[in-house]
């Protein structure tokens, strides 16, 4: 099976999984699959969906629509940090010298 075969096959039994609203081991229980692999190509195939780091370590930030909404930020490996706005920008900074 080739890789893009591969990334297919993954994302076709990750979206499965999650249309049926199952945790990842209790799909891969009941279709008899790797849950290590399962988990392997979540993680992959969710990374890959991340924008690259450019030089630096850090990422573009493109704005999606303006509101008065809190803020989210969403960093490699999934991790997402919710729950800033003008009046507490300053503790984004402070945590996200914290994960350096």
């Amino acid at each position: 099976m080739s890789e893009q075969d591969n990334q297919q096959y993954w994302q076709q039994q990750i979206s499965q999984c999650q249309a049926k609203g199952l945790s990842g081991a209790a799909y891969c229980k009941l279709h008899k699959i790797s849950y290590h692999k399962f988990v392997y190509w979540r993680a992959k195939l969710r990374d890959a969906d991340l924008p690259s780091p450019a030089v630096g370590g850090f990422v573009k930030v493109i704005a999606t629509q303006r509101s008065s909404a809190k803020l989210t930020v969403l960093l490699p490996g999934g991790i997402s940090i919710t729950g800033f706005d003008a009046g507490n920008i300053a503790l984004l900074g402070a945590v996200l010298r914290q994960l350096r």
